[in-house]
């Protein structure tokens, strides 16, 4: 089996991702992925990798559980 070589975006895909990410959607559609990742030129996986860890990330800088969902009491 295969494994996905990590890739860092460039300049310009960090740009398109950071983005649609403040400013478009923090949890994209599956159709909203694809398209961000055919404007980046990364695969599909590597766009939702890259929003699953930057959403972990931006949780933890706003005090959040980093894999939570949803706010529980």
């Amino acid at each position: 089996m295969a494994t996905e070589k990590p890739v860092t975006p460039t300049e310009e895909q960090l740009e398109i991702l950071e983005y649609n990410f403040c400013k478009v959607n923090k949890h994209p559609d599956p159709t909203t992925l694809c398209l961000i990742a055919a404007e980046t030129g990364l695969s599909e996986e590597q766009t939702q990798k890259w929003f699953k860890q930057r959403l972990a990330e931006w949780r933890k800088s706003e005090g959040l559980p980093s894999e939570s969902g949803s706010v529980r009491d």
